[in-house]
């Protein structure tokens, strides 16, 4: 049975920016949109990685240095874990196969419209060329994303292009980076992926995210392969001893 999808509230997406906006101050560029696509990455994984893991790797030492006093600690830890617990919710895997047509992940990205984009420009706070990236909803989202794939590349392997499962997985990622590609590679991008078809920017981000559920399923097959445990075989007091004496072990190294 699927279960239902939670949602991040109003007030847990401020609490997050609030710690991005922090980061910042201390000389790291990130953003909530890029935070966002990193912790999916996460949730996707083949494995459960832990935030002792993550955290270092996403903000090096400038989470330390932004949050010293134990408080601010347990705030800005408890915003980060409470959106991954969010997307490991949307990313649920019985529920992906159980309704695999459902949009379930809901991704935080910023959309700005042209109106928007020119009100940015007349105030001053971007030329219009910087401003032009504010239109590729979803570009922060995948690089973060991405950022994460690169950096526990272990737990995401190349995919074997050899065969049909390879090839479906690297189609998935490619759906994800598309949303990074500027206009002219993305309209090449379309036109081999959607021939005949004009996709616009909000159907590229459904794409993306689609492809993320279908990549969190991906490694139901493919997830990490358990060692093999191998058990010494014992030898009982009443066999031969393995030396080659011809005794029983009890009468011979095993007597000690």
């Amino acid at each position: 049975m699927s279960r239902v999808a939670r949602s991040s509230t109003e007030a847990e997406i401020d609490a997050l920016d609030k710690v991005c906006e922090r980061l910042v101050g201390f000389g790291i560029d990130v953003s909530l949109e890029w935070v966002d696509g990193y912790l999916t990455a996460l949730a996707a994984s083949r494995r459960a990685i832990d935030a002792s893991e993550w955290l270092p790797a996403m903000f090096g030492d400038a989470f330390e240095r932004a949050f010293a006093d134990p408080a601010d600690v347990a705030q800005a830890l408890a915003a980060l874990n409470g959106r991954w617990q969010v997307l490991v919710s949307q990313l649920d895997p019985q529920s992906l196969l159980d309704e695999p047509e459902d949009m379930r992940l809901s991704p935080l990205m910023l959309s700005f419209d042209e109106a928007a984009r020119a009100e940015l420009v007349n105030e001053g706070h971007m030329t219009a060329e910087e401003s032009v990236d504010l239109l590729n909803t979803g570009a922060l989202w995948a690089e973060g994303f991405m950022e994460a794939v690169a950096t526990f590349a272990q737990d995401w392997p190349e995919p074997d292009l050899e065969t049909d499962d390879g090839r479906w997985c690297e189609d998935c990622l490619c759906r994800v980076t598309a949303l990074m590609l500027p206009q002219d590679e993305l309209a090449e991008h379309c036109a081999v992926q959607y021939p005949g078809e004009t996709l616009e920017r909000d159907q590229l981000v459904d794409e993306a995210c689609y492809a993320v559920q279908d990549l969190r399923v991906y490694w139901l097959e493919h997830g990490v392969k358990p060692e093999t445990r191998r058990v010494e075989v014992k030898t009982g007091r009443n066999d031969v001893c393995p030396c080659g004496s011809g005794k029983k072990f009890k009468k011979c190294h095993g007597a000690a």
